[in-house]
């Protein structure tokens, strides 16, 4: 029988300070992995439960309260590996990047830049791949428009993190759903309030900065060339290989359960790679786990070793095990969050916060200042998600504001502000990748930093902002006050 006593302000903010730190100086300094160093802030915060009279039961109630509330969303994330090595090996992925890359026109190169970089993206669901294929073929079109190469750049990135934001293969995309504790397609169709106006703006500003150029004569790159004739060669294609897509916006429009849609697409999809584009079986349960590969092609006279490396950037791609890093990361975010919240600590830091934030814009701008902290301290988008969603996820629930809202503020200050982070990883490879430096694209890629802009407008303003239940408050959890979700603070048999 032991007494269990609330932790004061410097026992619930402590851990928080302890995780940032290891994470600027582990991560940010000596690129250590993430999730080993929030293990050790989970022990930290393990401490300070102890400290407060908790058994490690007690922890372990926390935490799999955590993992078991996540775990449906946890699923979709991995079913979305399936998705896309199911989505590959169909064709449906590589004929979409096909037709984006012909959209390419030397007269309109800069709004072109973003328009196909978010094509890419959403079909892909990698910023990252988008820019390090056709991002790098656009800035040799560029260079021999002798275009301005920093608006260039700032436009591939913009249009990049546009199409990595709204792709529900996206690992961020999925990410924010499940620290925010909102549903995949209804997080997607909310960021369109922020979304769409920013890219807007964006395109307007690409329209006019391409005014200014001359176009002449610039053949097609012949990396681009090379890359279009090898997914011609590689894949049939036709309106066939749109069905998979189509099942899943109708699933989504119907708002029929994600999970099952999505499987049914990979079935699909594997259907068709298996009697139209001629896999084995074999291959076809392959890219479900470890993805799709050049090498599954069995085409006479098909050579995957002379696939240039561009090509296989973009299809070499899906499969559970593209999943496994977000997923560890998510686990060792969730053991931090589960003590946390058990002990308490949590719901200090939630009081704290109310006493400032008075208003939804206040709530919205303290989410936005804290995933920008976060991504400028680690430089990893994932952890400027998970971190801020859980700090704020109660809080957001105790003004009424719906779940959804909370996500898209995490996608709109979290994942697209790391690549203007020239010490992020995506700040690095941006900037290594496409030869401009990220001081200098920065200002271009105005998608990254105009959405949280906008976020912060609603926010005060009330447009577009979601609530429960028709703006009613909804109940503390459990009935009672939050205290509810820890042990009693009286006594605990153990």
């Amino acid at each position: 029988m032991k007494s269990i006593r609330k932790p004061n302000f410097f026992e619930a903010f402590s851990p928080i300070v302890v995780m940032l730190l290891l994470l600027a100086i582990g991560y940010g300094v000596f690129k250590f992995p993430p999730e080993p160093l929030l293990i050790l802030a989970s022990l930290y915060a393990g401490l300070i439960a102890l400290r407060l009279g908790l058994k490690w039961d007690d922890m372990m109630d926390g935490i799999q309260d955590k993992i078991r509330q996540a775990m449906p969303s946890i699923l979709i994330l991995i079913s979305i590996g399936i998705l896309i090595g199911t989505w590959m090996i169909s064709g449906t992925i590589p004929m979409l990047i096909y037709y984006g890359l012909n959209l390419i026109n030397p007269d309109f190169l800069i709004v072109i830049a973003f328009i196909v970089s978010a094509l890419i993206s959403i079909v892909t669901g990698t910023s990252w791949g988008s820019v390090g294929t056709v991002g790098v073929a656009l800035m040799g079109i560029a260079t021999g428009l002798d275009a301005n190469l920093a608006a260039t750049a700032g436009a591939i990135v913009s249009g990049a993190y546009f199409g990595d934001k709204l792709s529900p293969l996206s690992d961020t995309t999925n990410l924010a759903p499940i620290a925010a504790g909102s549903e995949l397609y209804e997080h997607i169709k909310h960021m369109l309030w922020t979304t769409v106006p920013a890219a807007l703006i964006a395109l307007v500003a690409y329209f006019i900065a391409g005014l200014q150029l001359s176009p002449g004569n610039v053949e097609t790159p012949e990396t681009m060339t090379a890359m279009l004739a090898t997914l011609k060669e590689m894949f049939k294609f036709s309106w066939l290989l749109l069905l998979p897509p189509a099942i899943v916006l109708i699933g989504s429009i119907r708002k029929y359960p994600t999970l099952p849609v999505i499987i049914f697409s990979s079935i699909v999809a594997a259907i068709i790679g298996w009697l139209y584009q001629g896999f084995s079986a074999t291959n076809i349960f392959a890219s479900t786990v470890s993805g799709f590969t050049v090498e599954m092609v069995e085409k006479a006279g098909f050579d995957p070793e002379g696939v240039i490396f561009e090509v296989t950037r973009l299809v070499n791609q899906g499969g559970m095990q593209s999943m496994t890093g977000v997923v560890l990361i998510a686990f060792a975010a969730f053991i931090f969050a589960g003590i946390m919240t058990k002990s308490g600590s949590l719901e200090v830091i939630i009081e704290a916060l109310m006493k400032i934030v008075k208003r939804t814009g206040d709530l919205i701008l303290s989410t936005v200042l804290s995933c920008i902290t976060m991504a400028l301290v680690t430089g990893n988008s994932y952890l400027s998600i998970i971190v801020p969603g859980e700090i704020y996820k109660d809080t957001y629930k105790s003004k009424g504001l719906a779940a959804k809202n909370l996500s898209r503020t995490l996608e709109d200050s979290g994942t697209v502000i790391v690549p203007l982070i020239p010490w992020s990883s995506a700040g690095v490879f941006m900037a290594g990748t496409l030869g401009v430096s990220v001081f200098e694209y920065a200002p271009w890629a105005i998608l990254c930093y105009t959405g949280f802009i906008f976020a912060i407008i609603l926010g005060y303003t009330g447009i577009g902002i979601s609530k429960i239940d028709g703006g009613k408050t909804p109940p503390p959890p459990n009935g009672g006050s939050r205290a509810a979700d820890r042990p009693a603070v009286s006594a605990v048999n153990k």
